[in-house]
């Protein structure tokens, strides 16, 4: 008897470790697909193409690929490089047989982000739709939700004055060179030492020296604005090229540190803003800021996003929640009874001032309310992982249109690592009483 013993315990053991291979390959992204409602999508986005022209690229190819980069929180060319290794992810994005290299260019993903533009809030919908018919989210989860804003930094550097006038210099050296306006001096190589010197100074404290850089900048970047403009006047289409790049550069000469009103915080990407948050450890950011929506209570399958959106020109937390209420209550099709903000919303004008419970209030706040309450502050661990394992802590892309983009994607790619997890425990539990009627079943066997 104790040889059959034996054989049955290493036969439990071979089982044990092909369970474990079997939990650690990603079959719930395989089930993932298999909820996503692929036709619908089609059908939202079909109005965006025409029947002309060159046929385009399936949707759920490009969509699957969106959705797995902010899944796993890759880049545009990270996903597309692990797309040609990784049969789940051929597999999520419809092929049928495994492809040795990938068929379109990096690039398309840059114009699907373009094309879809506000459409994108549907793949957050279809987010939504998956976790409450996998069990992930409950429709009570939606009629509670807390409201916080953040700021999606962008990928721009600590913008000081040296900096923002030698990366000037050095952006109208190379538009003249690309359209062959032919400088009498480009100063490159003194606005670099400038710049670097002016860095070190101010380190060291010694402004009267770190001024003197500084004139030395702006001086150079006047001679060359001016000698742009002596090349290129009477030329229409040139005039029309460097209109803009010169408006920014003589914005970077004339302004001063401590000036009010609008300030230009980078050469490429004059949508940046300045924002303060009051933190200790980032007095001032730089970016947009992001309105994010998420339910109050924990459900099943954790907390979700319930809205995202991206608010320029930074907007008082107040004014805004109106429009992100209803906007929700949009998104989920389900009335919200109770919201849950920080002393940031004080003076908002929503359409029931009385559903809106403040940080700190005490009138008309007792029982479950008080409870829900204390639970406003379960937003910003989520905010955390938007920024961490998302896209939200640093956004890549283009103008005002990539950072509303960004922060709906981060939401959606947030959404789905959720969802992700609840089938990936709910898997382990099936196999787990799998094998515990196996054991059951052979120590039976073994015992007869």
């Amino acid at each position: 008897m104790r040889p059959k013993k034996h054989q049955t315990t290493g036969s439990n053991d071979l089982f044990r470790a092909r369970l474990d291979q079997i939990i650690n390959l990603k079959h719930e992204l395989v089930l993932l697909a298999g909820k996503i409602d692929w036709d619908w999508i089609d059908g939202e986005i079909a109005p965006l193409y025409s029947e002309q022209g060159r046929p385009g690229i399936a949707t759920r190819f490009m969509i699957g690929l969106l959705l797995l980069k902010h899944i796993y929180g890759l880049s545009d060319e990270g996903v597309c490089e692990r797309w040609v290794h990784d049969p789940y992810f051929q597999y999520f994005t419809g092929e049928e047989f495994f492809q040795h290299a990938f068929p379109h260019e990096r690039s398309d993903l840059s114009h699907w982000r373009k094309r879809l533009g506000k459409k994108l809030e549907l793949l957050l919908a279809e987010s939504l739709r998956v976790a409450h018919g996998a069990g992930a989210l409950r429709s009570n989860d939606l009629k509670r939700v807390t409201v916080d804003t953040t700021v999606q930094p962008k990928a721009i550097t600590f913008p000081t004055d040296a900096k923002l006038l030698h990366a000037a210099i050095r952006g109208l050296n190379r538009l003249a060179t690309r359209y062959g306006v032919r400088l009498r001096q480009s100063y490159l190589r003194i606005a670099k030492g400038a710049a670097m010197m002016a860095g070190r100074y101010a380190h060291a404290k010694q402004f009267k020296r770190h001024q003197r850089q500084l004139r030395i900048l702006r001086s150079r970047l006047g001679r060359i604005i001016r000698d742009i403009r002596r090349k290129i006047e009477g030329r229409t289409a040139l005039e029309e090229t460097f209109a803009l790049p010169l408006g920014r550069a003589a914005q970077i000469r004339s302004q001063q540190q401590r000036q009010r009103g609008w300030k230009l915080y980078s050469f490429h990407a004059p949508e940046v803003e300045c924002i303060g948050k009051g933190k200790a450890s980032a007095p001032y950011e730089f970016g947009v800021k992001a309105s994010i929506v998420t339910t109050n209570r924990r459900a099943p399958g954790g907390q979700f996003v319930l809205h995202a959106r991206a608010l320029p020109d930074n907007p008082y937390d107040g004014r805004t929640l109106r429009d992100v209420i209803e906007d929700t209550e949009r998104l989920t099709g389900c009335p919200i009874e109770r919201a849950y903000v920080d002393k940031g919303y004080r003076g908002h004008a929503t359409e029931n001032p009385r559903r809106v419970f403040i940080s700190g209030q005490k009138r008309g706040v007792f029982g479950v309310i008080k409870r829900e309450l204390r639970r406003r502050s379960a937003i910003e661990p989520i905010i955390g992982h938007l920024k961490a394992d998302g896209h939200l802590g640093r956004c890549y892309l283009k103008g005002r249109a990539g950072d509303a983009a960004n922060v709906i994607l981060s939401a959606v790619g947030h959404n789905f690592r959720r969802i992700l997890a609840w089938l990936r425990d709910s898997w382990c539990l099936i196999l787990t009483a799998l094998i515990a009627a196996i054991t059951v079943q052979s120590t039976l066997r073994s015992a007869s």
